[in-house]
């Protein structure tokens, strides 16, 4: 979508779970909003449901000519704690981002993510949830199409543990 030349993308910190709700205020507000999604799998009570959840928990975009509109409105807008920047004032987002997230969403408007970790057997990895959070270990295999199996050293021999894929990530 073309915008006009003066327009530029910048990022909102929102409060916690209320993307949505900032959204609506901001968009009554006459500005365009991006509030990027993916569906996530996710288990409760022993079923399994998915959930649409915002790519970058408490962060939306929006669209802002500088010069023409009152962005500072949005510093006090319903659900907003603020925008991203400086000191002097928000910070744009570096052109093309935007359209690469909107470039990856499928037909129903969510972020394709990779349905795989991209890990080798014996990949260090880090748990970002749970019992084992901030846990390292290595990557062992996939348990099935949503879980992995991690290796983690506890008391002095390696233990394998099924985690949930999204609660793993690259160790560095």
């Amino acid at each position: 979508m073309s915008r006009a030349p003066g327009i530029r993308w910048y990022v909102v910190q929102t409060q916690v779970n209320s993307e949505h709700k900032a959204a609506q205020h901001i968009l009554r507000q006459g500005f365009d909003v991006y509030l990027p999604r993916y569906q996530k799998r996710r288990r409760h009570a022993r079923k399994l449901d998915i959930i649409a959840k915002p790519l970058f928990p408490r962060y939306l975009f929006v669209a802002i000519d500088m010069a023409t509109q009152r962005w500072r409105s949005l510093q006090s807008t319903y659900g907003v704690t603020g925008l991203v920047g400086h000191g002097d004032g928000p910070a744009a987002v570096p052109e093309g981002v935007v359209s690469e997230l909107k470039a990856r969403e499928d037909e129903q408007g969510f972020i394709r993510l990779e349905s795989q970790p991209a890990f080798a057997p014996g990949d260090r990895v880090r748990v970002l949830a749970g019992a084992f959070l901030d846990s390292a270990g290595s990557f062992n295999a996939m348990a099935d199409r949503d879980r992995v199996s991690i290796l983690l050293e506890m008391l002095g021999r390696k233990v394998r543990v099924l985690l949930d894929a999204d609660m793993v990530v690259a160790a560095f």
